[in-house]
């Protein structure tokens, strides 16, 4: 299948031209039925994602991955979310024997100590339940916006995920934050009033503050770290063979 997929994102990047986001989901769920999933961390972007998979009603299974270290705010609009939309959201959460040997052995606050360390409980809090959470699934459909940091300009909207063999579509992918609030305000959608609050990128709440004006997008996460490549291994990219990028720009 992973050939099969891989080959199929070309010819998918020239399926975006006219077609709205709602349109394109439901593309996919033509091509992949039952085989598609949003994942959400209940920030601006995915509110929108999320209010235009339930709004028309598309196929798409949505799920959070519950780290156990979120904000109360976070937990406020996932609640609101599923009573606004009347839908359910389903969550993965960490395996309690890992998080349990990771925290006895290194304390509750280990990721302050050093970016190995911090990675560690990335892994444990979130990379794990993803590969949980994505399993079956054919497309992976996310939040993702270019210029949420500059490791992510270079990506498309639509992209062949390696690391979990999956299609990833990125629906509001050239959007700008404006773009985005204007959404949210037009439908009126639940959003996370930590956005209100200088909180851009919301995670877990030890490694998450507001940031300041002229500050980069990302530099609320892991703020102690090197600036340069903040990512929790999430998104892990391969780079694209040189005859896809030439399809693509056909």
């Amino acid at each position: 299948m992973s050939a099969d997929l891989k080959k199929l994102v070309p010819k998918l990047l020239l399926q975006l031209d006219g077609k709205s986001q709602p349109e394109m989901i439901a593309l996919l769920c033509g091509l992949f039925p039952g085989q598609v999933t949003f994942s959400t961390s209940f920030g601006f972007e995915d509110q929108v994602i999320t209010q235009q998979i339930l709004s028309h009603k598309l196929p798409v299974s949505i799920f959070t991955l519950d780290t156990g270290r979120l904000f109360p705010e976070t937990y406020s609009v996932w609640s609101r979310t599923i009573e606004r939309y009347e839908t359910k959201i389903k969550a993965y959460y960490p395996q309690a024997e890992s998080l349990q040997n990771l925290i006895e052995e290194k304390g509750p606050n280990l990721f302050y100590e050093s970016p190995e360390n911090r990675k560690e409980c990335c892994g444990i809090r979130k990379v794990e339940p993803l590969k949980r959470a994505l399993k079956g699934n054919k497309i992976w459909i996310t939040g993702l916006r270019a210029e949420q940091s500059p490791a992510r300009q270079d990506l498309q909207p639509i992209e062949y995920d390696q690391v979990h063999d999956v299609i990833k579509y990125h629906p509001i992918f050239s959007w700008t934050t404006e773009e985005t609030k204007e959404f949210i305000n037009k439908y009126n959608i639940p959003y996370n009033i930590l956005h209100d609050r200088g909180f851009i990128s919301i995670g877990c709440a030890p490694c998450t503050r507001a940031i300041q004006p002229g500050e980069d997008f990302r530099a609320g996460r892991w703020w102690w770290e090197d600036n340069s490549k903040k990512e929790c291994g999430l998104h892990l990219h391969a780079p694209v063979v040189e005859d896809e990028i030439m399809l693509t720009e056909k």
